[in-house]
């Protein structure tokens, strides 16, 4: 049996299948700069469900990038943060940041946004 090799493709494709996902991102984003509560998440990205915010944050938190602490407080706090594992993307995430800054501009903006609209 030949010593195993590292199949770059195949691991690149897990480590973006970590982030990939309408909100993930963004999530990731917002969490990067502070703790929100499920509620500050949902009023900070314009579009996104109750049910798919939950979705995204269970999978966030079982790939081990973002902790969810529950308060026992009547009525109940829940707050989200990002774990140490997902802060070494800072340097993706700084990257991504500079070049949004040199080439943003030139993107064409997209009307209507993403999903659905944000309920007032």
């Amino acid at each position: 049996m030949k010593d195993a090799e590292i199949n770059m493709h195949e691991e690149m494709r897990r480590a973006f299948a970590l982030l990939s996902g309408k909100w993930k991102l963004e999530i990731m984003w917002l969490l990067n700069q502070r703790v929100y509560r499920f509620g500050e998440l949902r009023k900070a990205i314009p579009g996104i469900t109750q049910h798919m915010l939950t979705a995204q944050l269970r999978e966030l938190e079982a790939d081990g990038l973002i902790s969810r602490t529950v308060f026992a407080e009547v009525p109940l706090r829940v707050e989200y943060a990002i774990t140490k594992k997902a802060r070494g993307l800072g340097p993706t995430m700084e990257a991504l940041t500079a070049w949004w800054n040199e080439y943003g501009r030139s993107v064409p903006a997209r009307s209507g946004g993403r999903g659905r609209k944000a309920k007032a």
